[in-house]
């Protein structure tokens, strides 16, 4: 995601953003052309709060109104719309690093009714508001640092309510495709397994299927192998135990089931792109 200066700790340490009328986008270089169509970097959700605005997503139109929504995930190509007059909006960004922080999952955003848009009643609407606008006071309007923990807790209640708005009136393991059903199985055996670190092949054969159909499918849902996809949620697991426990790197790498510290570090160095030496000193909630 693009960095947005001013007040962004929490932008930076997330991976979130929250963008409105009072804190529109600023595009790094304004000479680019900001409607040219992008593949997502991250988790994209944009509420119409009042008007009317038109988004493309994945080459097809979704014109949204009041109380409307759209949402997208990383890898999805995207084409931002042209500016509207009288456009009330909330944009929300986050990566699967901050995904992975919060307490529970959200079934509605990998798409398994093939619908990009939630409608929200009266009452919804109004609670996602409310919510919208503390995620930006804790953002940007407070003038001491909010715990990074309060931000969190608003972003996993927003993802309820969207997330019970979505299956509402609807069974969604019914109308589930069978490759959709297989990557969130494949989800789930990767959340409650995580720190036994089964090896892929053993993962394809509790889900029933062969090592090429799982890649297969991961690759079309996560855009990633389930390799890749195994050790990006392990490292993001590693961050948040580096975050919010007091625990020596050397402890860290045996209680997510590495027997070598020296390997876990050498893969976090790989997959982060800073050591979990350089990672620890950062962890300070403050801001500073």
């Amino acid at each position: 995601m693009q960095e947005h200066k001013g007040k962004g700790t929490q932008e930076e340490e997330l991976g979130i953003k929250v963008r409105s009328n009072d804190h529109p986008y600023q595009p790094a270089d304004p000479r680019k052309n900001m409607l040219e169509p992008r593949k997502l970097a991250a988790y994209f959700i944009v509420f119409i709060e009042s008007g009317t605005v038109t988004y493309n997503l994945e080459l097809q139109d979704y014109t949204l109104t009041d109380g409307r929504l759209l949402f997208a995930a990383p890898n999805q190509i995207f084409t931002p719309p042209v500016k509207t007059a009288d456009l009330k909006y909330f944009k929300l960004l986050f990566d699967e690093n901050t995904l992975a922080l919060l307490p529970q999952s959200f079934p509605f955003l990998v798409n398994p009714l093939n619908n990009p848009v939630i409608a929200l009643d009266a009452a919804v609407k109004e609670r996602v508001v409310k919510v919208f606008e503390i995620l930006n006071q804790v953002l940007y309007a407070d003038k001491h640092e909010t715990d990074t923990e309060i931000t969190l807790a608003y972003l996993n209640l927003l993802l309820s309510e969207l997330n019970s708005a979505y299956f509402k009136n609807k069974r969604p393991a019914g109308i589930l495709n069978a490759n959709l059903s297989k990557f969130i199985e494949f989800k789930l055996v990767v959340e409650t397994s995580l720190t036994e670190q089964p090896s892929i092949n053993a993962i394809a054969e509790k889900l029933a299927l062969s090592t090429n159909s799982l890649y297969r499918i991961v690759k079309e849902y996560a855009g990633t192998s389930p390799k890749d996809y195994f050790i990006n949620r392990l490292m993001a697991e590693a961050q948040r135990k580096l975050r919010y426990s007091n625990i020596s790197i050397k402890e860290l790498a045996y209680e997510l089931g590495f027997n070598d510290p020296d390997y876990f570090s050498r893969l976090f160095k790989k997959s982060t792109g800073k050591s979990a030496s350089e990672f620890l000193p950062r962890q300070d909630l403050s801001g500073e």
